[in-house]
């Protein structure tokens, strides 16, 4: 098969590639440094001269919003009138264990940027408090933020207690697509239905006569940016809530579909963003990933020589049975060692205020979670991010057990099993064996829990009433 030469736009994606990867001395090297930096950041607060004021520590791992984030504590910090100072560290290395060190050597900060932050390790231990006490207590912050409504079992919720709140998502998988070779090729749209989606990248790739392809895959977790979201709103998901144990069963016939679409795609699966470069550069027409394609397809790799589309992913039968699963981010928890929780909670407030999420919607930084913010915020000034906005049947699925598994993870399997090199009926009953043997070795042991949902509803999978069983 004929492919063009790659050009200096995917030259440049592969160098910011090579300049994110390093070797295990070169990791750890980075995270001595960034631990000085924080320390020398948090040290900083003494330079300030900020009175008698009380120092609110704020550590954060987002750097894409870290310009309009410091501009509004700026303003808070000139005109609060609670008495307090915002200092900011802002840490991109090894976020979670950078807490975990600061909080055992008693350098913890008041606030962290709670976003994936593992209940099980930041909850469970008492390093984060619950929040409920302060969300009760204020109406305007449960009306901009709908904290009860986007409490999330085992994300940031867990035994009646709210350790953080969620103001912001990124959102499910789209497919992008480049819209003048979709209509050279005879279509106009993206069909709702995985057989009709399999045809038409065929037929494009047919077309292409080794010009183009119909569809790309990455080689960084390839299953997850298409299949494994087209199974969700099918249906069909890894973990069966009702009875408490992982099922696969239900993947067979996007795994099929998959194997249909391997052999019309791009014939070398790459990195992510040395196939985002090549979907720049018209190499192919389909493309699947979440709402940072917006960022990427805008700024780092600005698409400017065709019109790109957004669509939603297909379903099996074009019926959606499912929630597309979304990941809800821009949350903050109060450190427990804080000597300064009322203060901190006053921050936080500042941080989830409508005044500040307005603004931060506005910019493009992140799409919002809540009903009462998507309805405030003018979607205008939002650029492409407004094609990724909160779709009806977009959820947040309650977290699985986490287990102790020997062997690849299942998207591995999964995927391997789409490119051939394993069979799927002898994939699924692998991951089957493999993955409950180990949820009930740890279930015994106690290191894990059980989950039953006996009421989960596939399309609101957070609306269910979880059980944690130790059998």
């Amino acid at each position: 098969m004929k492919k063009k030469v790659l050009s200096t736009v995917l030259a440049s994606a592969m160098a910011l590639s090579l300049a994110a990867c390093g070797s295990s001395a070169d990791t750890a090297a980075t995270t001595d440094a960034t631990q000085a930096t924080a320390t020398e950041a948090a040290s900083d607060t003494a330079a300030v001269d900020t009175g008698d004021k009380i120092v609110i520590e704020v550590w954060s791992e987002d750097r894409h919003d870290e310009d309009y984030v410091r501009q509004m504590i700026d303003k808070f910090n000139e005109e609060n009138t609670d008495n307090i100072y915002v200092n900011l560290t802002t840490i991109t290395e090894d976020y979670q264990n950078m807490i975990n060190l600061a909080y055992t050597g008693g350098t913890a900060p008041d606030i962290v940027g709670a976003n994936g932050l593992p209940l099980n390790t930041f909850a469970d231990t008492g390093i984060i408090i619950p929040l409920n006490e302060y969300i009760d207590a204020d109406e305007e912050f449960q009306k901009v933020n709908e904290p009860y409504e986007h409490a999330y079992e085992g994300k940031n919720y867990k035994d009646g207690n709210i350790y953080f709140v969620y103001s912001g998502l990124r959102s499910g998988v789209r497919v992008e697509y480049n819209k003048d070779l979709l209509e050279q090729n005879g279509y106009t749209s993206i069909p709702n239905n995985l057989t009709d989606y399999v045809e038409m990248a065929k037929t494009i790739t047919a077309n292409g006569n080794g010009d183009y392809y119909g569809i790309g895959f990455t080689s960084s977790s390839p299953f997850e940016r298409l299949l494994e979201m087209s199974a969700q709103v099918s249906g069909v998901f890894y973990y069966d809530y009702v009875n408490g144990k992982f099922d696969f069963s239900g993947y067979k016939p996007f795994l099929e579909k998959g194997q249909e679409l391997v052999a019309a795609a791009y014939p070398d699966q790459q990195g992510v963003d040395n196939m985002r470069a090549l979907f720049t550069e018209q190499q192919f027409t389909l493309w699947s990933n979440a709402s940072q394609e917006v960022g990427v397809f805008t700024n780092q790799l600005p698409i400017t020589d065709f019109e790109w589309g957004v669509a939603e992913v297909p379903s099996l039968d074009g019926e959606i049975k499912g929630a597309l699963q979304t990941t809800p981010n821009k949350a903050y928890g109060i450190i427990s060692t804080s000597q300064h929780k009322d203060e901190a909670w006053k921050v936080i407030q500042y941080f989830q205020s409508e005044e500040f999420l307005k603004g931060y919607f506005e910019g493009g930084y992140d799409l919002p979670i809540s009903t009462y913010m998507d309805s405030v915020i003018d979607k205008s000034k939002m650029g492409r991010l407004s094609d990724f906005s909160l779709l009806s049947y977009e959820s947040v699925y309650p977290e699985p057990p986490t287990i102790n598994l020997q062997g690849d993870n299942y998207r591995t399997v999964l995927w391997n099993a789409v490119m051939g090199y394993v069979d799927i009926d002898e994939a699924i009953e692998d991951l089957n064996t493999r993955y409950n043997e180990a949820l009930d070795a740890d279930v015994a042991s106690g290191s894990c829990t059980r989950l039953v949902i006996k009421d989960y509803d596939p399309l609101h999978p957070s609306m269910g009433t979880a059980e944690y069983l130790t059998e």
